[in-house]
């Protein structure tokens, strides 16, 4: 190949791949190197330099600087290609480790094999050069919404063209379930991720992800787009049910309204590209527990109450709507959960007062037994919100005197007995740690060690059936526990109960 056909080579490479001219230059000069490095017995390092203008190409020999290899007599590992820093500043003082000497040698000459392996070099770096081009292209697009048509499926993933020669990769799991497509179908999804690689796709897109579905409301209500209305959250059953949270910037404009369009027009063109997926749109409220009953929308909450400690929420309904308010297979509360962040438990409205007259009960005679206070003084603390004696022994005297009917004196009588009542708790929970044992059908249980047993008794946890009533957090913190042992021992100490409740199961169906 002559100087003028490389410089014609690199021409039709570049204005065929629309890549730059530049890395066609380098492969060409990587596939001199690989010619020239064959020329010799051992091997050695080259580099090749192309004139850019006359297609003139020098090689040279390259020696990297490199410490002495103590390993060898203080040596260097490959003479070939290597070269001591002492000696290499024999030429050049200020020649550093890492750098390299160069001897200008013959040049190789385009023979059949080396015409082939320039080829599939440049064949490799043009396929790089359009690989990363694509990603140049798209990173900056990761979070809008592609639109392409469906090429190949593949085991249930789908491969999109984009166009431009542009492929995207939706997985299985990025599909929505039971959804029918087929090759040649045009569909959209949100673009997650993109990725350069060596091979397979580079372009991750979802068809499930919560963020589709703000994208398609962002296409379809124009007030969404233009930012007069936000979605704020949104939360998905693939294919099944979904809600989003919205609110409106401008006071005069209804945003549920302009979400469902007329007739529902809106709602109904984001449904069709979901598969039929049904979507609620709900009203964003600043009050949290407003918006959670907004969430839970269409059942109808009758109390809340908010657990700050815990972020959850205790959701009362009516009996007949419970099942509503549940959803078929928790759906409904699943979804309101997710878009709300907060931890929902849907309790029957009648249960729930019964509950929480209990509660008021029990708070109630703590404060009666341990404050040696009567009713009426008991009733106005659980009234006001204090649950323990630990929140009137340091809560602010100024915020005490503030009810009703409390004077100094009762407050700090109330205050000095909480804070008596704390001691003898303490100190009688200490005797307790100090003589507490582990019964003998937690000590025996499988999985238990006689440390850890002796260490759950310290903590109140005795007995099987005590161990049994925990949750998977309350045993971390016991030495050497982890989730996965800690649910291990709880569904060994509930045993008993499942056997229980097959046994009365049996023994209904023989009666």
């Amino acid at each position: 190949m002559s100087n003028k056909e490389i410089l014609l080579v690199v021409d039709v490479f570049s204005n065929e791949k629309d890549i730059d001219k530049e890395i066609v230059f380098h492969a060409i000069e990587s596939a001199l190197e690989v010619s020239a490095i064959k020329r010799h017995a051992f091997p050695v390092k080259a580099r090749v330099e192309i004139d850019r203008v006359s297609g003139d190409y020098e090689t040279f020999r390259r020696w990297e600087v490199v410490e002495p290899d103590n390993e060898i007599d203080g040596d260097v590992a490959f003479p070939s290609w290597q070269i001591l820093l002492e000696a290499a500043q024999l030429d050049n003082p200020d020649i550093e480790v890492g750098e390299f000497i160069e001897e200008e040698i013959e040049s190789a000459q385009f023979c059949r094999i080396a015409a082939q392996t320039a080829k599939q070099v440049i064949i490799q770096k043009v396929r790089e050069a359009e690989r990363k081009k694509i990603v140049d292209a798209y990173e900056d697009r990761v979070g809008e919404l592609i639109t392409g048509v469906v090429k190949r499926i593949e085991k249930g993933s789908l491969y999109l063209d984009l166009g431009g020669h542009v492929e995207a990769y939706i997985s299985k799991e990025d599909m929505i379930p039971r959804e029918s497509i087929r090759t040649g179908d045009r569909i959209r999804g949100y673009l997650k991720e993109v990725r350069l690689e060596a091979r397979g796709p580079q372009l991750f897109v979802s068809r499930t992800d919560p963020e589709l579905l703000t994208a398609l409301f962002r296409l379809e209500v124009p007030e969404v787009g233009e930012g007069l209305i936000e979605v704020l959250a949104a939360a998905r059953d693939p294919g099944s049910r979904a809600k989003i949270a919205v609110k409106s910037h401008d006071p005069r404009l209804d945003p549920v309204g302009a979400c469902v369009g007329m007739r529902g027009s809106r709602v109904q063109a984001v449904t069709n590209e979901l598969s039929g997926e049904r979507v609620d749109i709900i009203l964003w409220n600043e009050n949290e527990a407003q918006f959670v009953i907004n969430a839970m929308s269409p059942a109808e909450i009758e109390s809340i109450v908010v657990d700050e400690d815990k972020h959850s929420m205790d959701v009362a309904v009516a009996t007949e709507s419970l099942s509503q308010a549940i959803g078929r297979g928790g759906q409904n509360v699943r979804l309101a959960t997710e878009l709300t962040g907060w931890e929902l438990n849907v309790l029957d409205s009648t249960k729930a007062e019964e509950n929480a007259d209990a509660k008021t009960d029990i708070t109630k005679q703590l404060f009666m037994t341990q404050l040696k206070v009567d009713d009426d003084i008991a009733s106005i603390l659980e009234e006001v919100g204090f649950n323990t004696v630990e929140e009137i022994a340091y809560v602010p005297t100024d915020e005490m005197l503030a009810i009703d009917g409390f004077d100094l004196e009762l407050v700090e009588l109330l205050k000095e007995r909480a804070k008596d009542a704390l001691l003898i708790n303490a100190i009688t929970s200490e005797e307790k740690i100090e003589t507490a044992e582990p019964a003998t059908d937690l000590l025996n249980m499988q999985g238990m060690d006689k440390k850890l047993a002796y260490e759950m008794a310290s903590e109140g946890i005795i007995t099987m059936n005590d161990l049994a009533d925990q949750a998977v957090d309350d045993l971390l913190g016991f030495t050497g526990m982890d989730e996965s042992r800690a649910g291990k021992l709880i569904m060994k100490a509930r045993e008993p109960w499942f056997a229980t409740e097959q046994s009365e199961e049996v023994g209904g169906e023989n009666e």
